[in-house]
């Protein structure tokens, strides 16, 4: 009985003394500072996905992280450490690449936003070389409003400010410079 009751009485002492110390300070836990605003519902690292519309693959994505944050406001996937995107035709022939340091897609929107170096590489043989590009997949529309660098097999075209449908084959530049090639049997 008498061990019983030295069990008891070091039960009772450890209450006493250190229960205390695991009162609640005020002092929030990890849990309780997570937001739906600031964690990603979803995660993903090394991606390398197809897209597919109505069971036609249209896009494939690479990125080394892929956040997906649905419980926002405004749900948006980010590609924080960058993205690379194929555009294919409906034979699987790739028609475009675009690079870029980072992105987000605002799925309500159904806007990317591209930034960071991004390149915009158009079968056959375009580029376009921007540090901002919107793409409006709504409105068909891609622009920006940043410094563009636009190379064709025959001239290279440079301004501030780019508008285009999203093939690529009407466009205007805003504040345009180039250089032009010049027949010189045309300047008689």
């Amino acid at each position: 009985m008498s061990r019983f009751c030295g069990l008891l009485f070091t039960l009772a002492l450890f209450a006493v003394v250190f229960l205390p110390s695991c009162k609640d300070d005020g002092k929030l836990g990890v849990a309780s500072r997570i937001s739906a605003s600031t964690m990603p519902s979803m995660s993903t690292v090394n991606v390398s996905t197809l897209i597919s519309d109505s069971g036609i693959t249209q896009y494939k994505i690479v990125s080394p992280l892929w956040n997906v944050y649905d419980e926002v406001d405004t749900p948006y996937w980010s590609f924080p450490k960058g993205l690379y995107l194929q555009k294919f035709d409906r034979k699987f022939n790739v028609v475009a690449t675009v690079a870029a340091d980072s992105a987000r897609f605002f799925k309500n929107q159904n806007l990317w936003r591209l930034d960071g170096n991004v390149e915009l590489a158009k079968v056959p043989g375009e580029l376009f070389l921007t540090q901002q590009l919107f793409w409006d997949q709504r409105r068909n529309q891609i622009y920006s409003d940043s410094f563009i660098h636009i190379e064709t097999p025959d001239r290279m075209l440079e301004g501030y400010g780019f508008e285009s449908n999203d093939r690529l084959t009407q466009y205007t530049i805003r504040r345009p410079t180039g250089i032009f090639p010049v027949d010189e049997s045309m300047r008689r």
